[in-house]
């Protein structure tokens, strides 16, 4: 999403205003390998990635006492999941049909991939409806104040850096309610006891872990330019060198990231706290759910 972010950057500097950059003060980034991509496509990008994999597969492996292969599987996988995605948007981003066509794809893979994180072996399918309002909440927002061109190469890394972000949300929020429920089954058990509703005894137990969920999203728009620079940042400031339109796209996308997120999660509590999300008993073990049976279709999707 960060290279395709820096593609993006042409149509969002028509509608954020901000100082072009001195020729004298960036001029550094013409010789340099950050303004031209070819350069890093070459034999000592494969050495450094080959190296960085192996050491982390032993590390695992001798210090963690691991296994060796996982880590090293896990950046082949990256590898060549990434090269067919980019290859697959360079031509698709370049038409809007295409474009959402992209946008439907993710967004499937995105609701498999919170269902397979959340662990319930009831009602998983329903994350469908958490995803679809954390999007809804920001997607036309943009598209409607024209801070985001109606364009696929402005709205499909938008999309898809949002879609990620609820989607993590979502699947923890699910799973750690969840596991709430399972541990703390008496405190429901005693509120109901009280006259309490189903649904206000569960989220009564379950209101502290969807909170927690969006502690690493909040962790990073705090921390944003002090302990990280986030990937939208790097993306589009290594394609014009200019730190005011990277922090401008930066800021836009954090906070798209918190809303959507917290619409998401508030979503996914509900869901639970009905009884639409669960783990029973008497239902298939989650390995055999529907997520896991497409999940084995469709390769990019992990757990």
């Amino acid at each position: 999403m960060t290279a395709s972010l820096a593609i993006a950057h042409d149509e969002f500097k028509r509608t954020v205003s901000v100082p072009a950059p001195s020729p004298t003060r960036h001029e550094h980034w013409d010789t340099g390998v950050v303004s031209n991509s070819e350069p890093l496509l070459g034999p000592g990008l494969v050495v450094v990635c080959v190296v960085m994999a192996g050491a982390a597969g032993l590390v695992s492996k001798f210090v963690l006492r691991g296994s060796l292969w996982p880590v090293p599987g896990a950046a082949v996988r990256a590898a060549v999941q990434l090269a067919a995605v980019a290859t697959v948007l360079a031509a698709a981003m370049s038409r809007l049909w295409s474009s959402m066509l992209v946008l439907a794809v993710m967004f499937v893979v995105a609701t498999v991939t919170a269902a397979r994180r959340s662990e319930a072996n009831h009602g998983s399918p329903w994350l469908t409806v958490s995803l679809a309002a954390g999007m809804t909440s920001v997607i036309p927002l943009l598209l409607l104040t024209r801070v985001v061109p109606l364009t696929g190469v402005a709205l499909v890394p938008v999309f898809g850096i949002v879609l990620g972000g609820t989607m993590s949300a979502a699947g923890v929020a699910a799973r750690r309610a969840l596991d709430a429920l399972g541990q703390r089954s008496g405190e429901v058990e005693a509120a109901l006891s009280l006259g309490l509703s189903e649904r206000d005894s569960r989220m009564e137990v379950i209101e502290r872990p969807l909170s927690d969920a969006l502690l690493p999203n909040l962790d990073q728009a705090r921390t944003a330019g002090l302990v990280t620079l986030p990937g939208a940042f790097v993306g589009v400031l290594l394609a014009t060198g200019s730190a005011a339109q990277a922090g401008a796209v930066q800021v836009l996308v954090l906070i798209s990231l918190l809303l959507a997120q917290a619409c998401g999660v508030a979503v996914t509590g509900e869901l639970v706290a009905r009884g639409h999300i669960a783990r029973r008993a008497s239902a298939a073990p989650v390995s055999r759910g529907w997520s896991h049976r497409i999940a084995r279709l469709i390769p990019v999707v992990g757990r």
